[in-house]
This record gives C-alpha cells, structure tokens and sequence, in this order.
C-alpha cells in the first residue's frame, strides 16, 4: 500500500441529521480516488423551512463532478431515507446500483417513476457472495430493522476492513425478515478484523436494551380483542413484521382486516413477491369493508406521522373511501413520532380527540424500535471490536454521544459532519478537506438548489404578505394613477381606509411631485416605489409587506 494513498469517508447526508442517507467511501491518491456510494436517500419538509416542497434530497454536485471515479451504489434497505433520491438522482451519476431482491424491487419503481432505466438496479445476495466494485469488495450483511431484507456493508478496502451497519437493531425473532445472527457478525471480524465500524446512532441515549419485534404480538391481541367498536391501527408503512401482527391480531379478534393507503398495500405486495410473507392474513377490499358491523372491522391505515393526504389524516378530517370514525372506536398509533412530526401527530391526536375516538399512542407495549439502543451499541462495539468507530445516521447529538461512547471503550473516534471528508487510513481518523453538502428541494416536478433563493422567497412571502404596484408611463409622465393589488395582509390599517387605496394615494402623490429624470430611468423608480410602498405599509399596519412593482411604458 502506497503511502500516497487514502481510504477515505465523506457523509454527503446523514450526519448531522436523521434522513437523508448518502456516504462515499474512496480509495487512492488524493483527488483520484476511486468511489462507491452508500445509499441515497431523501428527507420531508416542513411549513415553517421549506413551505410547498415536496422532497428534499443531498445535493450530489460533488460526486456528480466526479462521476467518472464513481465505480457502484450500494442501498442498504428500502427505507425512503435511503432509497427514496434514486429515481431522481441517478441520471447524474449512472453507476450501477445494488441492493437485495426486496430492496432492488423498490429501487426500481422509483426509477421508473422517474422515467429513468430500471435495469440499472442489480439484485445482489447476502454474505458471504461478494461484489467486485474498483478498490472495493463489498457484501450484503443480514440484519433486524423495521423493514424487510436490510442490511449491512462488509466493504473490504486495501487499508482495511469496514463495517458500515446502516440501519439496524438486535432482533432475534423479527417476526418476518432474518433475525440477528452473531455468529455472523463475529465471522466478519474473525477474518483479519475490523479497521472500522461506520455505525447507526438514533438511539444511543436509550439505555435500555432493545425489544424484539415478536414481543409485542400478545399486547396488540389483548387490545384489539378489548375494543367494542371499529379498530383503526397505524404504524410504518414499511414496518412489514408490524403489519403482520396487526392483522393477525385483527383475525384473533375475530375481526375483518382492510389496507386503507397505497404506501401500506404497496409495502404488503413487495413483500409477497419477493417470498418475505407467505402468511400475511388474508385482508378485504374497502368496499366491502362499508358494508360490516363496526364490530368486526379493523382497518389498517398510513399516515402514522401525521402526513396530511394519508389516510389516518383523511379519516381525522371526515371520511376517506367511504370510511368514517365514530364515538366509540379506537385508534392505535402502533409508531413512534419521529423528531419534527410531534404537531402534525398531535392535530390527529386532537380530531380523534373531540370526535370521542379512543386514542392509543406512544406506548411501549405495542412498538418497538428498529434502532439499536445503546447496550446494544456496546455488544456490536465488543462484538466487532474495531480500532475506529465513526457515528452516522443521528443528530449532531447522537454522533457526539456515540463517538465518546466509543473512546469510552478504548476505541478511535470522532464526529464527522455532513461535507467533511475523513481520513480512514490510519489508527485514528482526522477530517482532511470539506466539500460542499447542501440540499436539492424537489418542488413540484422540479429540482431546485437550497441556495437558488425560491424558497426563501417563498418563506418572505409568507411572513410578509404581498403587494402588487402596477404603474403605466407614456412620455415620462404617469398615465392615470398607479394602482395596488394586496395578498396576505389586512384589508385596512390605522386608518380605517382600505390599505389598498391608501397605499395608492401614497404613491400618487409621489409621482406627481417626482422629477423628469427619476420618471425616466426605470430602476430608480421601481425602488422608490417598492420603499415608499413598504413605509407606508409599516405605517398602516405596522407591517413591511413584500413588494413587486411593474413599469409599462407606452410608445
């Protein structure tokens, strides 16, 4: 191994944050590494940062101007913040992708839902089968999450073998999907050990050890089974094990089990074609779900944070296909609220609420985490026992609590953030350059930069209100009085007039006292009536509004 090269890692999403997963490794000679691609993911908006957005994915311009090194992309799981920017995003980078048959099988719905070509995605089997990309060899590890078929990275490197978990808990009896093998885990480290582990970090604060999957299945029966009138459960749409004990729960109840939600019947025929479920209990369509007793009914719903089109949040509004809550009924959300969605869940808990529905939420006895918590840190810490541990998937706060929990047990570590490139190569890891990392809003059909201004605009406009200044000259001199259009701000102000006509009659009688020469020039006009319409506006209604003025002028 030369001396000139590197192993390096460079988080363009995912640290520093929960979502939004996308994690370069490379191998070589500064600047001309050779790269791989560790997911690809996507993050949701909110009103208040990113108002009308739709997605919001990392902005790959770094890795887009080195695509020529760029050797494979490698998806750890199907979770949108780890699939969900594939569709989108690869057109730019054209590398293949792998991932497992589960896994692939979405990678290539969203491509094709982005007109781009599906046959890029390549179904890969499970360690010990092994995938030849440049410098790297890498294999798919069996592990527990919430979803189906997820895994690790075995990714061998000429400086070393790493670990890259992606999302991941220690789960024996995960209902459906492989269970925790460490039998497995400590084979990969038997073999010449572990230069570095790259390791989920959600839940290091939680000190107690993680749940099984399997352990939740009798409390959701007694409560189902408990219930008078119509059961309603949300969770994970992708939380397939969930899903099953849900329904199976329904059918123990003795009740008829209906899908209501795309995302969920989406997630359930995934998961049967790939052979993941094979006993999934059998389900109803809605329309005959209308016809039933309350009694024996319970339906399965998405929109477990809040999401405003899905279907818990429709039933919260009124009805939706046809269903309707009553008094009476009970709603479990079967989920944890992920940081963010706390006043989105909170209206549905409220709906519910003063509909006289009984609410069930946050409750242990029916969920349980897909993330490791952080005993069970230290076991895949002790487990694998590697010289390096570097934090991903968390805030800020979890990397750093991670990384110390690391250097506790006498290993090398430290946070790295989103765009900081680290030096993997040697016993302990150093940050050697920056790159940028940003954000790309996927607003509407289009792909907008974080930087381009359209959402901060949006955000003024919001804040502000809007004026419209509409002004026709035709020989340097006004023709008629300029007129007002306002959005977003009261119909009247101080004064009582209308605010409209009074900011009208402000600039009218600024026109008529302005000199030939302001008249004349364009831009110096157009400023003075966005100032003079912005003061007046404060004066009225103690607001400075955003303002556009138009200029035509008569030939």
């Amino acid at each position: 191994m030369s001396k000139k090269e590197r192993l390096i890692f460079l988080p363009l999403g995912g640290a520093g944050e929960i979502g939004m997963n996308a994690y370069v490794y490379g191998w070589g000679a500064p600047g001309r590494e050779r790269l791989i691609l560790v997911d690809l993911g996507v993050t949701f908006p909110d009103m208040d940062t990113t108002p009308g957005v739709s997605l919001i994915m990392p902005d790959i311009s770094w890795l887009e101007a080195n695509a020529e090194r760029l050797e494979a992309i490698f998806i750890t799981h199907a979770h949108e913040d780890h699939v969900g920017a594939i569709g989108r995003l690869h057109s730019r980078l054209k590398a293949p992708v792998h991932a497992r048959p589960f896994t692939a099988w979405h990678a290539r719905r969203k491509m094709e839902e982005a007109g781009a070509n599906p046959d890029a995605i390549r179904p890969a089997r499970p360690w010990p089968e092994k995938i030849e990309a440049g410098p790297f060899t890498v294999s798919f590890l069996p592990l527990s999450h919430s979803i189906p078929e997820s895994s690790g990275l075995v990714i061998d490197t000429p400086a070393g073998r790493l670990v890259h978990t992606g999302d991941f808990k220690l789960d024996e009896t995960p209902v459906v999907g492989e269970p925790f093998d460490e039998s497995l885990w400590r084979e990969v480290a038997a073999e010449g050990g572990i230069h570095a582990l790259i390791c989920d970090s959600t839940n290091v604060f939680s000190d107690r050890p993680g749940r099984s999957e399997a352990s939740i299945g009798a409390e959701l029966v007694k409560l189902v089974k408990s219930a008078e009138q119509m059961v309603v459960a949300t969770t994970f749409a992708s939380n397939v094990a969930r899903l099953q004990q849900l329904a199976a729960a329904g059918v123990a109840a003795g009740r008829k089990v209906c899908l209501l939600g795309r995302a969920m019947q989406r997630m359930v025929l995934a998961a049967g074609e790939c052979g993941l479920l094979s006993d999934f209990p059998e389900t109803i369509p809605v329309e005959d779900a209308r016809d039933l007793p309350r009694s024996e009914l319970m339906l399965l719903v998405t929109g477990s944070q809040g999401e405003r089109r899905a279907a818990s949040a429709q039933l919260a509004r009124g009805k939706y296909l046809g269903m309707q809550m009553a008094e009476g009924d009970l709603f479990l959300f079967s989920s944890k609220t992920i940081p963010g969605n706390e006043r989105a869940v909170a209206r549905l808990l409220n709906a519910y609420s003063e509909m006289g529905v009984e609410v069930v939420a946050e409750s242990d006895l029916y969920h349980v985490s897909g993330h490791a918590n952080r005993p069970d840190l230290m076991r895949v810490h002790e487990m694998l026992d590697p010289d390096i541990v570097i934090p991903m998937h968390g805030e800020h706060r979890h990397l750093s609590e991670h990384a110390a929990l690391a250097r506790a047990g006498g290993r090398a570590s430290m946070v790295v953030v989103n765009g900081a490139v680290c030096d993997l190569t040697g016993e302990a890891p150093h940050v050697v350059e920056h790159v940028e990392a940003e954000r790309v809003y996927l607003d509407g059909s289009r792909l907008i930069g974080a930087l381009d201004g359209v959402v901060r605009d949006r955000i003024r406009l919001a804040l502000n209100g809007h004026v419209m200044v509409s002004l026709i000259l035709e020989d340097d001199a006004a023709l008629g009085e300029p007129w007002v259009e306002i959005m977003g701000l009261p119909e009247t102000g101080a004064s009582r007039a209308p605010l409209a006509e009074v900011l009208e009659e402000e600039l009218g009688r600024f026109l008529s006292r302005a000199a030939a020469g302001l008249l004349a020039d364009d831009d110096r006009l157009e400023e003075e009536l966005r100032k003079l319409a912005r003061r007046a506006a404060q004066e009225e209604i103690g607001r400075k509004p955003e303002v556009t003025v138009v200029i035509s002028r008569l030939e």
